[in-house]
């Protein structure tokens, strides 16, 4: 009798993150903001560090949009809801 393939909780574990991490925001650029404000917002919004936050306001700025924070989707709506509170333009895919 063949036996069935065990599976590690570990692998259960890793699984369940991937499904749990597989939705980002997606910030979009504007002509409103400024780049103090966008920075500013990453940092207390989606706990980025100031370089970070940074760095991801002039890939929107210069590319259109950029993936500024990954997570489940209990996690991300509140955060992008607070970034459109914000005036920024943002979505969850």
């Amino acid at each position: 009798m063949e036996k069935s393939p065990q599976i590690s909780p570990e692998s259960i574990e890793q699984v369940a993150t991937l499904e749990a991490e597989e939705h980002q925001i997606i910030l979009f650029n504007d002509e409103v903001n400024t780049f103090d404000h966008v920075i500013e917002c990453l940092v207390n919004i989606c706990d980025h560090t100031p370089l970070q936050a940074e760095q991801c306001a002039y890939i929107v700025h210069f590319s259109g949009k950029c993936g500024v924070k990954s997570g489940s989707l209990e996690d991300l709506t509140p955060r992008c809801t607070a970034l459109l509170e914000e005036g920024l333009s943002a979505e969850i895919q």
